[in-house]
């Protein structure tokens, strides 16, 4: 793969940094792949040296994908908050005796993902806790579910985490399953329960989580297999800037390898209702400058490889995540419809955006809208407002009370 080269000489941000700021992205500029001394001096840049990144990553951005910013019409459904792991930066696990943990029955699963396809939504993303009674073939059920009623949508699902599961559930080999899920229509997998990349960090957010080698094995057989994942990185809690380095290499280097990445997704940790937070094992989550640091350094150390840079609005809300879109981002995540694990954690963003409102934020900023498939293929380039479509009414009904039933041990 090789990477773009472009000039950035007359950008008056890069002027008025300091010369080894400078040097650096003049070097990236030209193509070059930085050192890891070089990305930690940018991961840890302040003042003058944040504005030149900044600056360089947007126009890193506008020469790599233009001035579009895309969003997908989505739904997320999140069909259990019974969990086993633990991980202590989540506020939406429950165990499977508390009051208000939950199951979702495939019907319910079907009729929420038959509702988005009607107002318009291409994907559903299909994610949960992880129970203990879990059927070993649950996630394929599911997913064939899903298929059977709407063989147009797209189902994004499953997290490493859970094909771990799936895995260990069925005594199944990785790839065995993950062809499996393929055969039966699973479209694409979240590269979410990364967090960090470095399993000295994955100890003290979830010792039980799966180690970082086996998100790797997972997530480069599924690209083998023909399956895309996107990318994320958990940040704002107990990692360092160096942590960011680190991480961003390690996906930069699989996707030489793969491909296989759609986009790459930094996610702010949210605090306010988390052990983790609680017990004063992190800071409060990632203040502005952090934000656009940790996205401005995405554009620019995974120049030539991944692409797309999304935001996570629900996670940064409007105002940030606008910010972010001017510092290398350019894709403004999904309408989601109803979303459970932020908002779990204390995100108090919403759950919801609707088309018009997406494009109408884009267009605040000089961009041009456009709606995407999940994989990126551009659906429709909004250009002028005037010509825009009404969209369905954003509220959703709410669903049967019976549909979202209390959880019962062994049910899955």
């Amino acid at each position: 793969m090789t990477t773009p080269t472009m000039n950035i000489s007359d950008l008056t941000a890069l002027q008025a940094c300091p010369a080894e700021v400078q040097e650096i992205l003049h070097a990236v500029a030209s193509g070059a792949e930085l050192t890891f001394g070089q990305g930690l001096l940018l991961a840890t840049a302040e003042g003058s040296a944040l504005d030149a990144l900044v600056a360089v990553a947007d126009q890193l951005r506008r020469e790599t994908v233009g001035d579009v910013i895309t969003f997908v019409v989505n739904r997320n459904i999140n069909f259990t908050n019974v969990c086993f792991v633990g991980c202590s930066f989540c506020g939406f696990a429950r165990g499977p005796g508390a009051a208000d943990a939950y199951s979702l029955s495939f019907e319910e699963v079907v009729r929420r993902a038959r509702e988005a396809w009607e107002r318009g939504a291409t994907e559903v993303c299909v994610q949960g806790g992880l129970p203990r009674g879990l059927d070993g073939f649950f996630y394929r059920d599911l997913l064939c579910a899903i298929k059977h009623a709407i063989p147009g949508m797209h189902v994004h699902a499953f997290s490493p985490m859970e094909i771990d599961y799936g895995v260990t559930k069925t005594g199944m080999a990785l790839r065995d399953y993950l062809q499996m899920m393929k055969d039966e229509g699973l479209g694409s997998i979240p590269g979410t329960a990364a967090e960090i990349l470095d399993d000295r960090v994955r100890k003290e957010l979830s010792p039980n989580k799966l180690p970082a080698g086996r998100w790797v094995e997972i997530i480069t057989t599924a690209h083998e297999l023909g399956i895309p994942t996107t990318s994320t990185m958990m940040y704002g809690h107990v990692e360092e800037p160096a942590d960011w380095v680190r991480h961003m290499f390690l996906l930069r280097t699989i996707q030489k390898r793969t491909g296989g990445f759609t986009e790459f997704v930094p996610l702010g940790f949210i605090h306010e209702k988390t052990r983790l937070y609680r017990h004063g094992g992190a800071r409060p989550g990632a203040k502005r400058e952090e934000h656009l640091r940790v996205h401005a350094l995405a554009r620019v150390l995974l120049h030539g490889a991944i692409k797309n840079l999304q935001v996570s609005w629900v996670k940064l809300g409007f105002e940030t995540s606008l910010a972010c879109l001017q510092a290398g981002a350019n894709d403004f995540s999904g309408t989601l419809m109803e979303e459970s694990i932020s908002k779990a954690a204390g995100a108090t963003f919403g759950e919801n955006v609707s088309p018009e409102e997406f494009r109408s934020r884009i267009r605040s900023i000089g961009r041009v809208p456009a709606e995407r498939t999940t994989t990126y293929k551009i659906r429709r380039v909004f250009d002028e407002p005037e010509h825009d479509p009404q969209s369905a009414a954003p509220q959703l009904p709410r669903a049967p009370a019976e549909s979202h039933v209390t959880y019962i041990e062994g049910a899955y």
